[in-house]
């Protein structure tokens, strides 16, 4: 028996990376995983890897309607909901000189208000006891350079975190958030080639970012999918409206994050 046997979950962004790990995870645990991803090729891919009857729906978790068809399709398949991991999130290099309404409005689309989607239209589905999961970022606190609409847009997830515990605590769903230090992803990967930073560069910004790094590395997503995990599931049962920082102890020990 896993700590998620016969339980629901609904993982967002779970084609890569954390969402990915996530998912197979929960999966192994023995949850009946549904994951969601906007392009359906990475989709079918990950749905294949994850097993266990997992439930791939395309979608963009900025368009209301499309979350709308992912709990419609929960619906339909005669389940309730156990857990939410709102893992959905995006960033890119932007110094304040360059930073534009197009910025903003996508940084803030789908980081803040795809997570309110996500975990609004779960509500009528959510069972009482629930767990919600809202993956924040180290980057909310550590105030690195070329993030800086990133990062308040994580720090608007992480106030949500407390509002909700607050507001969902007479049903007894628990709300919390799993701030990943940095950890290696394709959406890191992407991130860095997307700056215009050539190889050597991109090594130095790893090399740099390690540093400061008590454990001095960067983090596997499926050590962000144990953190997850453990909010998840009955473990966890008494903790609500905290951010969990898993990021190798940057955060609380860190020498001064670049």
């Amino acid at each position: 028996m896993g700590q998620l046997a016969d339980r629901v979950a609904v993982v967002t962004g779970g084609s890569t990376g954390i969402g990915l790990a996530t998912a197979q995870r929960f999966a192994e645990e023995g949850a009946h995983v549904y994951i969601t991803g906007r392009r359906q090729g990475e989709l079918d891919i990950a749905v294949a890897k994850i097993g266990h009857g997992a439930v791939g729906v395309r979608g963009d978790v900025t368009d209301p309607g499309d979350v709308d068809r992912l709990y419609a399709r929960v619906s339909e398949d005669g389940h309730r909901i156990d857990a939410v991991v709102a893992n959905v999130g995006f960033g890119e290099f932007v110094g304040l000189a360059d930073v534009t309404d197009e910025h903003m409005d996508k940084i803030f689309g789908i980081n803040v208000k795809g997570t309110v989607y996500t975990v609004q239209k779960a509500l009528p589905l959510l069972n009482d006891g629930a767990s919600i999961v809202l993956v924040t970022s180290m980057a909310s606190t550590s105030g690195q350079k070329g993030l800086s609409v990133y990062s308040a847009s994580k720090a608007a997830v992480r106030s949500f975190a407390r509002s909700w515990a607050n507001e969902l605590s007479d049903r007894g769903i628990r709300v919390n958030a799993l701030a990943p230090g940095s950890t290696d992803t394709p959406a890191v990967d992407a991130a860095l080639a997307a700056s215009g930073l050539d190889a050597a560069a991109r090594e130095q910004w790893r090399a740099d970012h390690v540093a400061p790094i008590p454990l001095r590395r960067f983090s596997l997503p499926e050590e962000q999918a144990a953190a997850a995990l453990f909010l998840a599931s009955p473990a966890s049962s008494y903790i609500t409206g905290v951010e969990l920082a898993s990021d190798g102890g940057a955060t609380q020990l860190g020498f001064g994050l670049v």
